[in-house]
C-alpha cells in the first residue's frame, strides 16, 4: 500500500515539475502572468503571440516573455507601484 502511495506521488511530482508555463512579465503596468500549463517547450512557444496580442490590445506597454518549468502559486501578480527592473 505505501509502495502504491510512492508511486502515486512521484507520478504527481513528474507532472508538476514537467509542465511548461508562460511567464508574461509587464512594465507597465508592473505584473506577471503565468498562462499554462503546457506539455512542450513548443507548445508553450506557439501560445506566446496570442497572449502578447491581447495584452498590447490593452495598452500594456514593455512585455518580457520567458517559457520556463515551474508551478506558480497565482496566475497573475500586479503592483502598480513597483517599477520594472531590467
Amino acid at each position: 500500500m505505501l509502495n502504491k502511495f510512492k508511486i502515486l506521488g512521484s507520478i504527481i511530482i513528474q507532472k508538476v515539475i514537467s509542465d511548461y508555463w508562460i511567464e508574461l512579465i509587464t512594465e507597465s503596468p508592473y505584473c506577471i502572468y503565468y498562462f499554462g500549463p503546457f506539455q512542450t517547450f513548443i507548445e508553450a512557444k506557439a501560445a506566446c503571440p496570442g497572449y502578447i496580442d491581447d495584452l498590447e490590445s490593452e495598452g500594456v506597454l514593455g512585455i518580457k516573455v520567458v517559457i520556463k518549468r515551474c508551478r506558480p502559486d497565482a496566475l497573475t501578480i500586479c503592483d502598480e507601484e513597483v517599477s520594472y527592473s531590467k
